[in-house]
């Protein structure tokens, strides 16, 4: 079974192999993470809305409840621009997941609420709209901005995201309607059903957008 989602192999096993592997001067380990990238995007990535499924099965060979859950979606959107970043590969390989990076936004773009947020599953505008997510996707569209990966267009997508994560951090600084820790569901109900609570992974994606915001402000490069 695979069934990792986006959080521990293209965060963990992507971006943390990479910085090990540069850090520490082992090739093996970056090799390792490009071929996490190139894992996922042959199981989990969705050619038709540019969405990512949250997970996926060889026994049986599908990809459970077809959720497109959209914080294990904004992993992606956050570890592209920071995977580039560590590892400074480029070619086709950047090339690569950087369209794919390109098609997650173009998707976003047509299914961001009003209010400048996203909802839980991403293809659902009645599921409730999830901070977390909308914090990651702030993040990793306005850092792939700022470091050219893409075009400048998608900033206000990055822009109005923040702005809806401002209006979810109560005076205390806690983090709102961040949805709990989610295992891999067999059914959509299963994702719509998740309670909302704080979590440090709602803190921290919000301190991450909020410092990219900071940084479009002040025009930092």
């Amino acid at each position: 079974m695979f069934a990792a989602g986006l959080i521990e192999a293209s965060r963990v096993a992507g971006k943390n192999a990479a910085k090990a592997g540069v850090m520490l001067g082992i090739k093996e380990y970056v090799d390792e993470a490009v071929k996490q990238f190139l894992i996922h995007i042959k199981y989990l990535y969705d050619k038709k809305t540019g969405f990512w499924y949250h997970g996926w099965t060889f026994n049986g060979r599908h990809n459970f409840a077809n959720a497109f859950w959209a914080r294990g979606n904004c992993w992606y959107t956050c570890v592209v621009v920071d995977f580039l970043e560590i590892t400074g590969i480029n070619g086709y390989f950047s090339d690569y997941i950087v369209d794919t990076l390109v098609a997650q936004v173009e998707a976003l773009k047509s299914v961001q609420k009003e209010s400048g947020a996203f909802t839980t599953l991403l293809d659902d505008e009645n599921s409730y709209e999830e901070i977390s997510a909308t914090a990651g996707f702030a993040y990793g569209i306005l850092k792939s901005v700022r470091k050219g990966l893409i075009d400048k267009k998608y900033t206000q997508i990055g822009i109005n995201a923040v702005k809806a994560v401002i209006e979810n951090i109560a005076e205390d600084g806690t983090v709102l309607n961040v949805s709990y820790g989610t295992g891999m569901g067999m059914t959509l109900k299963d994702y719509t059903d998740i309670p909302l609570c704080p979590m440090v992974y709602g803190q921290a994606l919000a301190i991450l957008a909020l410092k990219e915001y900071i940084c479009y402000e002040k025009g930092i490069a």
